[in-house]
């Protein structure tokens, strides 16, 4: 009766020797089964920071959009060109100037979504607001710019950064390699490159 119990054990043994053999082969060939944080590399933390992000700014809005008059819903939309342009500003500057408080609030947390996110016409809402306000909305302009690039930087850095690294770092490196050269040949002074 001990005999059959070493021999099976004997055979989980080499069946197990056998496995971590064959997963040492795996991991040296490219298409080997890697790490689980190699997979994917944004942990759940800045994935939940950004869905965070996308939700205050998301909910802000839908709440913004519900306190608005009735009345006023048809004519809000994201100005595309001139003419929208044109067009929104004459229906919503009565608006504007009845509710002036909920109007910049709608505005910036609009204008801060879209820059943060990289939604096109950021450039037209920067009209909008220098035809609603004048020289006022240059300032207006100034810290909403400023406040969706930084948002838009943050989110870049914590999610973008490791999925460019991850998905193409060949690309990456060659980027990197053009971008050292090109620092240090801008250091070597002009007049010896003539030469």
């Amino acid at each position: 009766m001990a005999a059959p119990r070493n021999v099976l054990r004997d055979e989980e043994s080499a069946a197990a020797a056998l496995l971590n053999n064959s997963s040492k082969e795996d991991d040296d060939s490219p298409t080997g089964k890697r790490l689980k944080s190699e997979r994917f590399p944004v942990s759940r933390w800045e994935l939940a920071a950004f869905f965070g992000v996308f939700l205050i700014f998301s909910t802000g809005l839908f709440c913004i959009y519900l306190t608005m008059p009735a009345t006023e819903y048809g004519k809000l939309k994201i100005p595309r060109s001139i003419s929208d342009l044109r067009l929104l500003k004459d229906n919503i500057a009565t608006y504007a100037s009845d509710y002036p408080t909920q109007f910049i609030l709608g505005y910036c947390s609009t204008y801060i979504f879209m820059q943060t996110f990289m939604i096109p016409g950021t450039i037209f809402m920067s009209l909008l607001a220098g035809a609603l306000f004048g020289v006022k909305g240059v300032f207006l302009v100034v810290f909403n710019a400023t406040a969706g690039a930084c948002s838009c930087f943050f989110l870049s850095k914590l999610i973008g950064r490791p999925l460019v690294s991850w998905l193409w770092p060949d690309k990456l490196r060659f980027f990197q390699a053009e971008v050292f050269l090109c620092y240090h040949l801008c250091k070597i002074p002009f007049c010896f490159l003539l030469i």
